[in-house]
């Protein structure tokens, strides 16, 4: 009888997981479009230092470009555009020529890790310093 009753209960549970949206509003509205679109979701940090794996990140911001522009970088909708221009390949980010920066070494590290268009993505850029990277034609590495 315990069997049964567990089954009955498993059954009921699944039911309403499977059957419990097709009823009410659900039908009446169709599925969200964000479905539809492979994820574009990547966290980005910055930190002073030679490389990712010995640098302590001291800012760090979400960007999601799938279904629509968000998170907490300060211009998503702007980055978003400019990573769909070159099909999200940060290494066509490029920098202005006229930019005039000092020869002075302080790097900067930024990462980039998600997913973009539901590909994984992992990315490293050091910077010789702030104003370097701060000369590249992008509001991505802009946070």
């Amino acid at each position: 009888m315990r069997n049964t009753a567990r089954w009955a209960v498993t059954l009921g549970l699944t039911a309403t997981a499977v059957c419990g949206p097709l009823t009410g509003a659900a039908l009446a509205e169709p599925a969200a479009a964000s479905g539809l679109y492979a994820p574009s979701a990547l966290v980005l940090t910055l930190g002073h230092g030679d490389s990712a794996a010995t640098v302590t990140p001291e800012r760090a911001v979400t960007l999601t470009c799938a279904p629509t522009s968000s998170g907490t970088h300060p211009a998503a909708p702007l980055a978003c555009a400019e990573l769909r221009a070159v099909a999200g390949d940060f290494d066509a980010l490029g920098a202005r020529s006229d930019a005039l920066c000092t020869r002075e070494y302080d790097p900067v590290v930024v990462t980039v890790d998600g997913v973009w268009r539901g590909k994984r993505v992992s990315y490293e850029r050091t910077f010789a310093n702030e104003c370097v990277k701060s000369s590249y034609e992008t509001s991505v590495f802009a946070f």
